[in-house]
């Protein structure tokens, strides 16, 4: 098996919204992306699958290791030798790779969050930084477009963390900010009752608004010229925003059972969001050469 198969293996086994974006990008790009994406599953894995964080920890040691040994030339993983393909042909930088390290290490650190602003800094450094990476591969003009792609990683992550409290609980972890949590009346023991009261309702409708804050923001901050280059971003908004919407008409009852989007129902959404930016694209060019 070659790094490049391992790599999409390792993507389409996760059945992650973000593996049917990559599908509508040129070659080149596409392997880029899922070498970035493999990376991120890797350190991911290590932290929800060691039960010891001692372990967790040697292990993030190690990937820490391979990022240095990558970026020399000498990667001795299969992921690693992806990446540096990938790193002959994008500006990637090494700071970035050990900024997500960083952020998987928080959930060896913290169980809970006592307010947003740290658990900010985890979702930038384990979704926004992965969003400015990805940026650089799928290409942009202007440099406003990296405001759009950490903003639109951190509204990625508030989802995923809506999505997931039930699984994370069962983890022993609590992404919800707990001074957000007891203005709301709610405690962590309620978390564990697995069902879902109106005071839940309306502090998981607050997160919700959280990050459809974040897709505003970032939509606002992506210059049209840079637009179709970063489809694939847009196509996962498209799909991540559908599932909020889903999560929203199920009473956010996520602790009664994971809600989650078809990969039928994923697949129609990126191809349609596709076929409208290349519409949208199409349009902008015709009107610039008018």
């Amino acid at each position: 098996m070659t790094p490049e198969q391992y790599c999409q293996q390792k993507a389409a086994r996760s059945g992650s919204s973000f593996y049917y974006s990559f599908l509508f990008l040129p070659p080149e790009k596409r392997r880029a992306i899922m070498a970035l994406y493999a990376f991120c599953r890797e350190v991911d894995d290590v932290v929800d699958e060691c039960a010891e964080p001692a372990v967790a920890a040697r292990k993030l040691g190690w990937w820490r290791e391979e990022i240095e040994r990558t970026f020399r030339g000498q990667p001795t993983h299969p992921v690693g030798h992806a990446l540096r393909g990938t790193l002959e042909r994008f500006y990637l930088p090494q700071e970035y790779f050990l900024e997500i390290i960083d952020g998987m290490e928080m959930d060896l650190q913290y169980d809970s969050y006592p307010s947003f602003s740290e658990l900010a800094l985890y979702c930038h450094r384990v979704a926004g930084v992965v969003g400015l990476l990805a940026a650089e591969i799928f290409g942009h003009e202007d440099r406003q477009t990296t405001r759009y792609a950490n903003d639109l990683g951190i509204a990625f992550q508030l989802t995923n963390i809506l999505r997931d409290v039930g699984e994370d609980l069962r983890r022993g972890r609590v992404y919800i900010p707990l001074d957000e949590m007891e203005r709301f009346g709610v405690s962590p023991a309620d978390l564990g009752r697995g069902q879902t009261s109106e005071r839940l309702r309306e502090l998981f409708a607050f997160q919700a608004e959280r990050a459809r804050d974040y897709y505003r923001r970032a939509f606002e901050h992506l210059p049209e010229v840079d637009r179709y280059a970063q489809r694939s971003g847009l196509i996962m908004a498209a799909v991540y925003q559908t599932l909020l919407d889903e999560l929203e008409a199920e009473g956010f009852r996520v602790l009664e059972g994971r809600i989650h989007l078809t990969p039928l129902r994923k697949l129609w959404i990126a191809w349609r969001t596709a076929r409208n930016e290349r519409g949208r694209h199409r349009r902008r060019l015709r009107e610039a050469r008018a």
